[in-house]
């Protein structure tokens, strides 16, 4: 199973959202998770997973983790070439490294990183930005090219944005 999760920021709480889905082909999403939560810190600049990884790891615990499940977050896994790790890395580091974790994101980090690869989907002349960790990222930059929907944003990972803003 792959699980993609987002977060919506209100004034006063967090709306985590989880996409479940059998494969990266899929249409459809085999179930919805959600979860509101206050929120605990601030935003604070190139520290943007002290605010997030609270609620993703919060919703995770209302799921049961098999072996070979994948997580998907919105934004980055790795930063740079000298180590530095994003959302992705330290939810990664939080569970123990047992699944592969994979950053999808919108926006460009400018740091140069290595382990970053550029995906076009669609007519779209900008691309996602793939991360990875637990999982070759070569192997995912294709995975993610072959998600279903026409555009730039795969269909199940634009409804997850639009189910976390609800």
């Amino acid at each position: 199973m792959i699980y993609a999760f987002d977060t919506y920021y209100y004034d006063d709480y967090a709306n985590t959202v989880c996409i479940a889905f059998q494969d990266w082909a899929s249409e459809r999403e085999v179930e919805v998770f959600t979860e509101q939560t206050s929120i605990s810190s601030g935003y604070e600049s190139g520290a943007f997973y002290k605010r997030e990884l609270p609620c993703i790891l919060s919703l995770l615990n209302k799921i049961v983790l098999k072996e070979d499940d994948i997580i998907i977050v919105d934004g980055y896994v790795t930063l740079d070439n000298d180590g530095k790790i994003g959302l992705g890395g330290h939810l990664y580091e939080a569970l123990q490294e047992k699944h592969p974790v994979i950053g999808i994101a919108k926006n460009e980090f400018t740091t140069p990183d290595s382990q970053r690869r550029n995906v076009l989907r669609g007519n779209s002349k900008t691309p996602l930005f793939v991360t990875a960790k637990g999982i070759d990222v070569d192997q995912v930059r294709i995975k993610v090219e072959q998600m279903h929907g026409p555009y730039r944003i795969p269909t199940l990972l634009k409804k997850l944005d639009q189910l976390s803003r609800e």
